[in-house]
């Protein structure tokens, strides 16, 4: 079982989210923790980490296989997840 950790800037995203999808993406979190890489993850290109999908929203982590930890660090829309602030 990975330890599950969401950034503060995770946090703050998933709160905007809608109360339907946001037990969506609450169920494919704690999924995480006990599979860190499920079916449907993609690694991301240029970049640490992994993407899961969850309707119109994306799950942005990394992994440390060696300390068994999960970081959330971005929780939003696919139309806006990408861009660089």
């Amino acid at each position: 079982m990975y330890k599950l950790e969401l950034s503060p800037a995770a946090l703050r995203e998933a709160r905007r989210i809608p109360p339907l999808l946001k037990s969506r993406i609450d169920e494919a979190l704690a999924r995480l923790a006990e599979n860190p890489r499920p079916p449907g993850t993609v690694k991301l290109r240029g970049m640490d980490g992994y993407r899961l999908r969850v309707g119109d929203y994306r799950v942005l982590y990394v992994v440390n296989d060696e300390a068994q930890h999960v970081l959330v660090w971005r929780v939003m829309a696919r139309s806006d997840v990408y861009r660089v602030r």
